[in-house]
């Protein structure tokens, strides 16, 4: 089996030793670096043992740290030193500003400071106001100070190599990604690739597999990577290609690889978590304006937080910080506006154009009209056409820019287009008529039009085929709208309408079944800590049942089946597990890939990612489909048990409690166990009870039985 590729936590410490190695003079100052706690983020783990000399736990004084760093460097020894937080960069600024970068050119000759200040930085965390903020802007401009920020697709090796030998530097450490994967072999997912466009710290080079050239283009510093790839999946769900360039050198930034790039889109953006004012972001922007200005067609778009402090409750924290949503939706108005594209000029020798670079994409299919014109999108590669499940808007209404216009029903998910401009809707493809790529839907027209389209008529939708409802969807068919709440009255969300429509339909078409057993789990809690500790991923009771449950798909192959018809069972080639989400906006099901064959460290970073796009409402269609069983997740404590409902076409989702309290007696003494309930609706056509509670003792014996626990937990 292909070893997974390390976290980058786990790349930071490999530089770190590699480089200890190779330098013999090189220290390491911080707070508590040493074993066993090896840093506040396990960073430094193990650097104490095999270098006990040169990695040094110091006083709380982060002026004091620095300083010293400096004058090792003076005296020709080499130093990196670890900010606990990077908010308290702040204490060390005198230090940095002052001494270190001054020390390189104020003497005469120009003085080696191989010195790196590390600064663990960025929210998403729950740390607060004073240990989540981004303060890499205040840092911009210092005379010989070098930054640059952690990624997943640069290694950190050459950041901080390069950074002690054109030292001064910083390196900015986003904490969200210390327990993400790094990407490697130009691959990020099915439908994007990746590219080092100037060295290894360089840019690293986002585009679509398919060879789409880029409509935007949108920068962002390396803790942003992967809000910045979840927006360009959004858009790309809504037709606007968007490519991702990320540094792994902040600044003094080197343009030059990518300005072709630039210099080609429809709009440029930068996407960063700092506050706006004197950003990174806007000094990005500057040089391009400078570079290209005659070949942009609109200003670069800069994307911030918002101007507050972090708070530290998870919803407050969302609200402020910059989210996958946000920069969707700003690229895409800002997209809108932007001017046609003028006519090429020549550019200078530096904008050669880039070796087998694609050409901009056409849109064949969307018949000239007399208004804005909407086609339809490519909203995955599986599908070719798409349903018209409800127009939001009567033909002839008036829009504005950004309002809802239209539903399309993929293979996959239900789909919302929004209008791209303003202006009176011409409907051009009726409610339950199929669609394909490229042809027109409706136009957009200054004035009302006269009668509505020849197309606009009235066709009844096709009976729905089974399929995989990952997340609850509408049923496809235009319903009236709710009107407003009263004191008396509750209106259903659209989101809380889609989950009665599943709701609905599982009761309708499976005989559904129930079963139920209790199990300990107080040695799994217990090794779940530990292994947490040892890894840096937050594992616990929810990615062990899912170990569990995928543990048991060999026994139990039909479980994991979809039914076809009444005599047949498509059994699953892969474990991919669904696990219920709920952060008050939506009920969401998306899977966890490869249960079976992944460790509970990976699922873990999986699902973390889960709970932020389910708070932030931003799963995709792919995120959302392909589950052969799926887990009802319930563990806040005091939960008994819960009633799972079939997510047809599955035959089968496992419910878990909360952690209860039981007094048992051992050896006649009583002491206190922990508990937890699991519970199986299953499919009556497909299992019968005896199959149910034999799958669940398997599970529960996955969790309890000290061998199977030791197999589950350590062996993936």
């Amino acid at each position: 089996m292909t070893r997974p590729a390390p976290r980058v936590v786990e790349a930071l410490n490999a530089a770190l030793h590699r480089l200890f190695e190779e330098r013999t003079s090189l220290h390491l100052l911080g707070e508590d670096v040493r074993d066993p706690y090896g840093g506040a983020f396990k960073v430094t783990r193990g650097l104490s043992a095999r270098h006990p000399d040169r990695v040094l736990s110091t006083p709380i004084s982060e002026a004091g740290i620095t300083g010293v760093a400096g004058g090792l460097a003076l005296a020709g020894d080499q130093a990196i030193v670890e900010m606990m937080f990077g908010d308290f960069a702040a204490l060390a600024f005198d230090q940095i500003l002052n001494l270190i970068s001054k020390s390189v050119t104020m003497y005469g000759d120009r003085v080696p400071m191989p010195v790196v200040v590390r600064c663990p930085v960025g929210g998403n965390r729950g740390y607060g106001p004073t240990h989540s903020q981004s303060l890499q802007k205040h840092f911009l401009g210092v005379p010989n100070l070098v930054l640059y920020e952690t990624s997943p697709f640069h290694d950190p090796y050459a950041q901080l190599a390069e950074g002690l030998d054109r030292g001064p530097a910083m390196l900015f450490e986003d904490k969200v990604l210390y327990t993400r994967r790094m990407f490697r072999d130009g691959v990020v997912d099915e439908h994007h690739r990746y590219a080092l466009r100037g060295g290894p710290t360089g840019w690293a080079h986002v585009s679509p597999r398919d060879g789409t050239a880029a409509d935007v283009v949108l920068i962002c510093p390396g803790g942003t990577a992967h809000r910045a790839l979840d927006a360009a999946r959004l858009l790309r769900a809504r037709g606007i290609a968007a490519h991702v360039l990320v540094p792994a050198r902040l600044y003094p930034p080197d343009l030059e690889p990518v300005l072709p790039l630039l210099a080609d889109a429809r709009l440029v953006a930068v996407a960063e978590e700092s506050t706006e004012g004197g950003t990174w972001g806007a000094e990005i922007a500057a040089r391009v304006h400078a570079r290209i200005w005659e070949r942009l067609r609109a200003p670069v778009l800069l994307l911030n937080s918002a101007d507050s402090v972090v708070p530290t409750a998870p919803h407050l924290e969302a609200r402020v910080l910059l989210g996958a949503e946000r920069i969707a939706e700003e690229i895409e108005a800002g997209a809108a506006r932007s001017l046609p594209p003028r006519a090429p000029a020549t550019p200078p020798e530096t904008f050669a154009a880039e070796a087998g670079e694609p050409e901009a994409a056409t849109t064949d299919g969307a018949e000239p009209a007399a208004g804005v014109p909407v086609a339809v999108p490519k909203l995955n590669n599986n599908d070719t056409a798409y349903l018209v499940v409800r127009w939001f808007a009567d033909d002839g209404a008036h829009l504005d820019e950004g309002d809802p216009l239209v539903e399309l029903e993929t293979s996959k998910a239900v789909e919302e287009i929004a209008a791209p401009a303003a202006g009176h809707l011409r409907v051009r493809a009726a409610e339950g008529s199929e669609v394909g790529v490229g042809e027109l839907l409706a136009e957009l027209l200054p004035e009302p039009p006269a009668a509505p389209g020849p197309e606009a008529r009235s066709v009844a939708p096709p009976d729905p085929l089974p399929e995989q409802l990952a997340e609850p969807l509408p049923e496809p068919a235009r319903a009236q709208e709710p009107g407003p709440a009263t004191a008396r009255t509750h209106v259903l969300d659209r989101a809380q309408q889609g989950t009665a429509a599943v709701v609905t339909r599982a009761h309708r078409e499976v005989p559904v079944a129930f079963a139920a057993v209790e199990v300990t789990v107080d040695a799994v809690l217990t090794r779940l800590r530990t292994l947490s500790d040892e890894t840096g991923a937050e594992v616990g009771l929810p990615e062990a049942v899912v170990k569990a449950v995928a543990a048991a798909h060999p026994a139990f192959p039909h479980l994991f089946g979809t039914l076809v018809d009444e005599r047949t069972v498509r059994l699953a080639d892969t474990v991919d597990i669904g696990v219920t989400m709920d952060a008050g906006n939506g009920l969401y099901i998306p899977v966890l890939r490869d249960c079976a064959g992944r460790s509970l460290a990976d699922l873990s970073d999986d699902l973390m990612d889960f709970r932020l796009k389910a708070f932030r409402a931003e799963f995709t269609a792919g995120e959302l489909s392909g589950g052969c069983l799926s887990v009802s997740l319930n563990t806040e404590p005091g939960v008994l048990f819960v009633q799972p409902i079939v997510m047809a076409p599955q035959l089968c989702m496992v419910s878990v409690g909360g952690p209860l309290t039981r007094l048992v007696l051992e050896d006649g003494v009583p002491a206190s166990t922990t508990v937890v309930t699991l519970g199986l609706a299953y499919d009556h056509r497909v299992v019968n009870g005896r199959d149910a509670v034999a799958f669940l003792r398997a599970v529960a014996d996955a969790l309890h039985d000290a061998e199977k626990l030791v197999e589950l937990v350590d062996g993936q």
